[in-house]
This record gives structure tokens, C-alpha cells and sequence, in this order.
């Protein structure tokens, strides 16, 4: 290769990406779509409905379920922002996806999946002090304490994200164009560069790991505190809507974050395990917590479901 044409090579860098979700999959592509959707849509109808239910009951104006709703809110967010993409692609063959589009979805995907994961830790946050600390629990998880962390939750998600996406910016793209990934990932886009990705890589796994560990550290040890000042209360109703409550907050903890470590396994398996399985669970973490959540906050906290109960009668009957 003449040096002209080197250097034609170097300076080249794609600005369209293909989105090869599933590529083993060639011939049942559009019957793939369909539990994608009916996930999708019972999802979103779920959380619109948990939201809806959340902002128009005002006996429901409390931390614990603002921080449900805004939960839900995210769930809705990071669902809109991958899974219409891929049924489109799924179906129609819509694959394609330039640079920037590419670079947004996945600041939105980033930000969203740590909003999700903090958004849990203040929930273990109003739960320790609910328990833990009764009598201040009005004085202390008040609006102005919601506003901060709601800013500081946002600041850091945007600083993490924002980060990821300048340095896939820099990066060029000399080589294939096809993502084999039904979303704009950092790992799946990163492979297709043609500069070193080393340090890359090194940083975002050091940030992840340490964002994972010390939102989970400080959510076992919330909960561990609410366990043991739950067991000392008295046997009775206080008693048992303490550990009900925490029951459900648990299980869509683990929830989350098993679906998150079945993900990472899958992937850090690497070519042991197949492209089609590694996407089958990569987009299980997104959409199972967001279709599961808003069924267990209905079946599990009492609140919610006797507003859910009353709407439906009201409506019943106006029809």
C-alpha cells in the first residue's frame, strides 16, 4: 500500500452505522418483534398508568412513591429510546443509524441506566430513614432534600455519560460499519474503531465498576440497618408494613441488578456464548425490570393498589 493510500485510510472514519441486533437470526426477524412488543406496550402502559395514578392521588405525595414514579419515568425513557429502534429494524430492516444519532442513544441509554440505579439508592435512602428514624422522617426527607439529590443524581449521570460519548466522538472508524448490537453500546461501537481502545476501555470498566459497587454497597448496608430496626419492632401491622414494604423495594433491587450481572456475564463470556444470546439478555436488562416493576408496586404496596382499584371502578362506571 502506497503511503497516499495509507493516509487515505487513516483519515477515512464512517458516519453510518448498521444496527445488526440478533444476526444470527436472518429468517424469523419480524416474528422476533413480537414479545419485544407486547413487552414493550405493557410496559409503557404499566408505568403511564403507575405515574398517572402517583401524580393524581395526592394521598400518594409522598418520597417513597415521587421516587416510584420517577423510576417509572426513566423506565419510560430508556425504553422509548432502544426498543422502537429495533423493532424498526426487526420488521422493516431499518438498521441504519449515523454517527450522531448513534452517539445520542447512547448518552440517553447511559444516563438512563445510572438515573435507574440511583433513583434506587435514594429509595433505600427514604426507606432507612422511615424506619430507622421515624420521628424525623418528615424533617428530613423533605422537598428540598428531593430537589438536591434529584440535581445531583442528574449532574452525575450527565457528567458520566457525557464523558463516554466525547471519547467515542474522537475516536475514528476506519474498518467495518456493522454493529452487532440492537443499540448504539459503548463496547459494540468501540470494537469498530481503528485507534487504540485500550485506555478507553479501562476507564469506562473502572468508572462502571465503581459507580456498581458503590451504589450496591451502600444499598446493602441501608437495608441491612432497615432489617435489623424493622425486627425490633413490635409483632403487629407496623411491624409488617415495614418488611413489606422493604420486601418490595428488595426485589426490584435484585430484579435489577441480577438482570444487569446476566447481561455483563453474557458478554464478558465472549465468543463461548453467541451474539444472538448476548443481545437476548442485554435487552432483558431493559426491558424485564421495566415491565415487572410497575406489576409488583401495584401487587405489593396497598396505597397503589386501592387507588388503582378505585380509578378502575370510577371509570367502569362512567362508561
Amino acid at each position: 500500500m502506497t503511503a497516499e493510500k495509507w493516509n487515505q485510510t487513516i483519515n477515512f472514519s464512517h458516519t453510518e452505522f448498521i444496527l445488526l441486533g440478533f444476526p444470527g437470526v436472518s429468517e424469523y426477524r419480524q416474528l422476533l418483534s413480537i414479545p419485544f412488543l407486547s413487552l414493550y406496550l405493557v410496559s409503557m402502559l404499566g408505568n403511564s398508568l403507575l405515574i398517572y395514578v402517583i401524580w393524581r392521588e395526592e394521598s400518594l405525595h409522598f418520597p417513597m412513591f415521587v421516587l416510584m414514579s420517577a423510576l417509572s419515568t426513566v423506565h419510560i425513557c430508556n425504553l422509548t429510546n432502544i426498543i422502537p429502534r429495533m423493532l424498526l429494524g426487526l420488521i422493516f430492516n431499518l438498521n441504519l443509524i449515523s454517527l450522531p444519532a448513534c452517539l445520542i442513544q447512547m448518552f440517553i441509554n447511559y444516563c438512563g441506566v445510572i438515573l435507574e440505579s440511583s433513583i434506587l439508592v435514594v429509595m433505600a435512602i427514604d426507606r432507612y430513614v422511615a424506619i430507622c428514624k421515624p420521628l424525623r422522617y418528615a424533617d428530613i426527607m423533605n422537598k428540598t432534600l428531593l430537589v438536591q439529590l434529584a440535581v445531583a443524581v442528574v449532574v452525575l449521570s450527565v457528567c458520566i455519560a457525557s464523558y463516554t460519548v466525547l471519547r467515542n466522538s474522537q475516536a475514528q472508524f476506519c474498518g467495518s460499519n456493522i454493529i452487532h448490537h440492537y443499540v448504539c453500546e459503548n463496547m459494540a461501537l468501540m470494537l469498530l474503531a481503528c485507534s487504540g481502545i485500550s485506555k478507553n476501555n479501562l476507564v469506562g470498566m473502572t468508572l462502571s465498576t465503581m459507580f456498581v459497587c458503590i451504589n450496591i454497597s451502600f444499598i446493602l448496608f441501608s437495608y441491612v440497618k432497615i432489617l435489623h430496626a424493622a425486627l425490633k419492632i413490635a409483632p403487629g401491622s407496623i411491624r409488617h408494613k415495614a418488611l413489606q414494604t422493604c420486601g418490595t423495594q428488595l426485589i426490584i433491587i435484585a430484579l435489577t441488578y441480577i438482570s444487569n450481572l446476566l447481561s455483563s456475564a453474557m458478554y464478558r463470556a465472549g465468543k463461548s456464548v453467541s451474539q444472538d444470546i448476548q443481545n437476548l439478555f442485554s435487552v432483558a436488562y431493559v426491558i424485564l425490570p421495566a415491565t415487572a416493576d410497575p406489576i409488583i408496586y401495584g401487587v405489593r404496596v396497598k396505597e397503589i393498589r386501592e387507588c388503582i382499584r378505585k380509578l378502575l371502578k370510577v371509570n367502569v362506571v362512567f362508561l
